[in-house]
């Protein structure tokens, strides 16, 4: 049997690579598989940085990988 071991920190990003730089928070809901009101609570306390346009958030997917990264599991 073949045990293939993947480093999280190289796949992290591939998982993104179907999203555009600027993310939606549809999007961060889909990716995190939370709810909206848990996403916007993480925009909110600027755990993951995000700006607004109008009353939209737009989420740079590098803020996103570095949210990701600083809280893999070890």
């Amino acid at each position: 049997m073949n045990i293939t071991i993947i480093n999280v920190k190289r796949s992290v990003p591939a998982v993104l690579d179907e999203y555009r730089d600027i993310i939606s928070i549809e999007e961060l809901c889909e990716i995190l598989i939370i709810g909206k009101n848990s996403a916007y609570k993480l925009l909110n306390e600027k755990k993951i940085p995000a700006f607004r346009i109008g009353n939209r958030w737009k989420i740079p997917k590098t803020s996103l990988i570095s949210y990701l990264s600083s809280h893999e599991r070890g």
